[in-house]
């Protein structure tokens, strides 16, 4: 490997082409157009790229496959090409660099990340002995809405790993993560039954007010003693004012750190019932990410990658998240490791940047551990 393998301002030039092309979840076009410059990059290297088409309005995935180690079980490295930013970000969020930091639309969450470990394969590529594993490289397009058409995908690959190692952004001051609350969605739907609320009032039954029955008795789920949340996020019903409401919606989000407490509180959801007679209330959803609990076999890859860290002159602390990602759809099965991109700040917002002094250290992390994991 030569000495100036992990130059900062080459590794930041190529993160630069890909923040430059927006893609966002929901322009298949734009993402498809990145995917055909990530996989330009494998052209040179000793690795295969199969293409999946995008389907369902999201665009391609790519998995891209070492020639060596095939067949064995190896390391799934899982990054997602999406961003939460709308075409057009560019324009408010531009690519600039201030003094440490970078800063445009997806680059911390994550095609920062998403870059180093591509960049730490070029170098794999370029030393003259191989690895003891194999190495696959799955880009999604769909990771920030819940990666509806890429789930099958990435258990598949997931099972057929020793290792999984994702890219998601580093955490206050370059925390990896080892844990993550598991992701359920629920719809709500409630009819009632309409009438003129001044002439006859006594004819109607509100849907509004039943939701907000119903919306007490999921906000009284939340248990942050227990890592439980139950968040109304969306309300939406009636026409007029002058109207008993016929109709009320509502979508809820829950966070959940244990399968147990999934267990316990799916069904409890599902089973909310109408306290008026003449109203229905009907609640769809389940679990769209299981919980990423900590396992013996993600402790241990956890501590390997600390190690690498102490030889390579920094200090890997581990935390704990509430959000979900990939992650949480390997770990159940296989050792994961998550939050190994970039450090930075203001994932989704007009402020996203990275810290250009943690570029290095974590893509030499991710070198470290292609090159020895066993």
């Amino acid at each position: 490997m030569s000495s100036n393998a992990f130059e900062i301002a080459q590794i930041l030039e190529g993160i630069r082409r890909w923040v430059l092309i927006e893609s966002p979840t929901e322009r298949p076009d734009q993402i498809n157009k990145l995917a055909d410059v990530v996989a330009a990059g494998y052209r040179d290297l000793p690795a295969s790229v199969e293409r999946v088409a995008g389907r369902d309005g999201c665009g391609d995935h790519l998995v891209t496959r070492s020639s060596w180690g095939q067949g064995v079980p190896g390391i799934l490295v899982l990054s997602h090409l999406d961003t939460v930013h709308p075409v057009g970000s560019i324009e408010r969020l531009p690519f600039k660099i201030e003094g440490d930091r970078a800063f445009g639309p997806g680059i911390y969450d994550m095609k920062g990340g998403a870059y180093l470990a591509y960049h730490a394969f070029r170098q794999i590529c370029a030393d003259d002995a191989r690895p003891p594993l194999g190495i696959t490289h799955l880009y999604v397009s769909d990771e920030e809405i819940g990666s509806p058409t890429s789930r099958a995908l990435i258990e598949a690959e997931g099972r057929k790993a020793k290792y999984v190692l994702v890219t998601e952004p580093a955490r206050d001051g370059g925390k990896v993560i080892t844990g993550r609350k598991g992701v359920a969605r629920f719809d709500v739907f409630i009819k009632g039954v309409p009438a003129h609320a001044g002439t006859r009032p006594e004819d109607g039954r509100s849907a509004i007010r039943e939701l907000a029955h119903v919306i007490q008795t999921l906000e009284a789920m939340n248990d942050l003693t227990r890592g439980i949340t139950v968040n109304v996020g969306v309300v939406r019903g009636g026409t007029r004012p002058n109207v008993v409401a016929e109709l009320a919606y509502a979508q809820v989000d829950m966070r959940v750190p244990t399968m147990a407490h999934a267990d316990e509180l799916v069904p409890k959801i599902l089973g909310v019932t109408s306290r008026t007679e003449g109203v229905s209330v009907k609640i769809s959803g389940g679990l769209n990410r299981p919980p990423y609990e900590k396992t013996s076999a993600g402790t241990a890859l956890y501590a390997h990658a600390k190690k690498l860290a102490s030889e390579l002159g920094f200090e890997l602390l581990d935390a704990f998240s509430g959000g979900g990602s990939d992650s949480n759809f390997t770990a159940p099965h296989t050792a994961t490791l998550d939050g190994l991109g970039v450090d930075g700040k203001g994932a989704h917002t007009h402020y996203e940047q990275l810290y250009i002094w943690s570029i290095e250290p974590r893509a030499r992390l991710l070198y470290r551990l292609y090159q020895t994991l066993r």
